[in-house]
């Protein structure tokens, strides 16, 4: 079944020749900057807002809404991104991204303006919605204008300056909301205005139009409605769930199982004969190597999340930080998995091959994992500092070579349609990323509540209520023993969230095996990349036609 994906590229003689190689004149290198700088910027929106949300739930009384303006943004952002990668099909790579990039500066300002909760989370929302197309298109567009087999190397820029962003939201956060936490929406303006600057002139990508009305006949509505609402039922639950009502409400249970059952229709409409042009073509899930390609992207973003959730709990409830200087020790983790990145696409680019990779990746995350179980309360400076390496190290190997791995199993035209569910993957597994370490952890904590010697405390930590008082001014509060008692209790609950995410890491080595490896293509063979200077304009070219 796989080989036939692949031959499908040779039947629609779309294997290109050796003159349409890549040129990566200054356009090319235009157009690069601006995805890393969109990068930098949707990534830096996603973590810029924990650090300033007590500030930010105090003056608009958020009281249990803080849970919407934190995933207003990643639900909008993961649900739309299939519908954005089936419409840049149709319309072309260069309208959505602008567009997209537009729709982030709007959210902004919304935001920024806010004189009520409800205006914040729409405006958190409208954030969301726009991240959806610049952080799949950003990565379609690299795949576009280079060959696969370069892709993991140009990947690996891109996602450096995602974490980048990533990595300065907390302290960038910090500083603004000491002055106004409204400059940290404001802030996205100016950069989207810099983004737009240089894609609508520079950015020329190859399209051809066609007639509106046969192009929005191509759309699956039906399939994308369905999706949208299971995935958003069901990513609500999963948010409220011991957030803000206790896993077994009806509040959390209803939303989960209509989710699962809309999911569930979801995929009998995909595969029936009725839907024409499906949201996830079959041979996108229908191959191996595909498939477990997806399920490790999934995993490495469960663990990304699983990883930190972890550590920012060590830091706090058991070392006492402020979430401050919790995130400036995370820098640690970005400063050897940026890195690590960029020597992974290196590596990927020149041997072609992405199997070892994988394997490395998750087998450095399993050891990790493992290792992280021998933290105690007096763990040095330096032996945590290098166990932090040593996730990040793991975590940044398999960034930029899950894709590009993806892309060699399947034909060049599946690129938008693939990266779509890739993005997807990656963005519903963050969200499981925080969910399951937090029910592991309050779970535990509530077995080892036992050791907790007064009753008031222990009531006031039972019952999945551990997770929001696991802060260092909470221990600040607490007499001794007492507080003593507290840390070990946290720390032991800790140590079981590192215990589960070894065999959870050791998975993913199940599905690296299943993996069969691919040429990885060297020449250029898509139909959207960047327009040849002199190139015909009446030949429906993006740049010229606005589409």
């Amino acid at each position: 079944m796989e080989s036939t994906v692949i031959d499908e590229t040779k039947r629609e003689g779309k294997i290109s020749s050796p003159d349409s190689t890549l040129n990566k004149d200054w356009r090319f290198w235009l157009v690069i900057f601006s995805m890393c700088l969109i990068g930098f910027l949707v990534a830096l929106d996603g973590s810029i807002i924990g650090i300033a949300l007590p500030r930010i739930s105090n003056e608009l009384q958020l009281e249990e809404q803080y849970v919407w303006v934190v995933n207003s943004f990643w639900i909008a952002q993961t649900v739309f991104q299939p519908l954005v990668a089936q419409c840049s099909n149709i319309f072309g790579r260069r309208t959505p991204m602008i567009l997209s990039v537009a729709i982030v500066a709007i959210g902004s300002v919304v935001a920024g303006a806010c004189s009520s909760k409800d205006m914040l989370i729409v405006g958190r929302t409208i954030q969301g919605l726009g991240s959806a197309g610049t952080m799949l298109l950003m990565e379609v567009i690299v795949c576009d204008i280079v060959p696969l087999r370069e892709r993991g190397k140009y990947l690996s820029i891109t996602l450096s300056c995602c974490a980048v962003g990533a990595i300065s939201g907390p302290p960038i956060g910090g500083a603004i909301a000491e002055k106004s936490w409204r400059w940290i929406f404001y802030m996205n303006v100016p950069i989207s205005g810099v983004v737009l600057a240089v894609m609508i002139p520079f950015m020329r990508l190859k399209h051809t139009p066609q007639p509106w009305t046969r192009a929005l006949s191509q759309i699956d509505w039906i399939g994308n409605i369905i999706f949208v609402m299971a995935l958003t039922s069901l990513l609500i639950g999963l948010v409220f769930g011991g957030a803000v009502f206790s896993w077994g409400s009806w509040r959390v249970v209803v939303p989960i199982v209509l989710g699962v059952a809309g999911w569930v229709a979801f995929h009998i409409w995909e595969t029936s004969k009725i839907c024409k042009v499906p949201v996830i073509p079959r041979r996108i899930v229908g191959n191996r190597t595909s498939l477990a390609c997806l399920v490790l992207v999934f995993m490495s973003s469960v663990l990304t999340t699983w990883i930190n959730f972890q550590w920012q709990l060590y830091w706090q409830a058991v070392r006492g930080a402020s979430p401050l200087r919790s995130g400036v020790n995370s820098i640690v983790y970005q400063a050897f998995s940026i890195p690590s990145a960029a020597v992974a696409g290196q590596i990927l680019s020149r041997l072609g091959v992405y199997r070892p990779i994988h394997f490395v990746s998750f087998s450095i995350l399993t050891l990790g994992s493992g290792l992280n179980t021998i933290l105690t309360t007096t763990t040095p400076t330096a032996v945590w500092a290098v166990l932090v390496a040593l996730n990040g190290i793991g975590i940044g190997i398999i960034l930029p070579t899950v894709l590009p791995a993806i892309l060699s199993s399947l034909a060049e035209s599946d690129v938008a349609a693939a990266s779509g569910v890739y993005s997807f993957a990656r963005s519903f597994g963050f969200l499981w990323g925080s969910t399951i370490p937090t029910v592991i952890f309050n779970t535990s904590f509530d077995r080892f509540i036992g050791l907790i010697h007064d009753p008031p405390i222990r009531d006031t930590l039972r019952n999945g209520r551990a997770y929001q008082y696991a802060s260092g001014s909470f221990l600040s509060t607490l007499p001794q023993p007492v507080k003593a008692e507290v840390i070990d209790v946290f720390l032991k609950s800790i140590r079981v969230g590192w215990q589960v995410a070894i065999a959870f890491a050791a998975l993913g080595l199940v599905f690296v095996c299943l993996e069969r490896h691919y040429p990885m293509r060297k020449s250029l063979e898509s139909d959207y990349g960047i327009e040849n200077e002199g190139e015909n304009k009446i030949g429906g070219k993006e740049g010229q036609s606005g589409a």
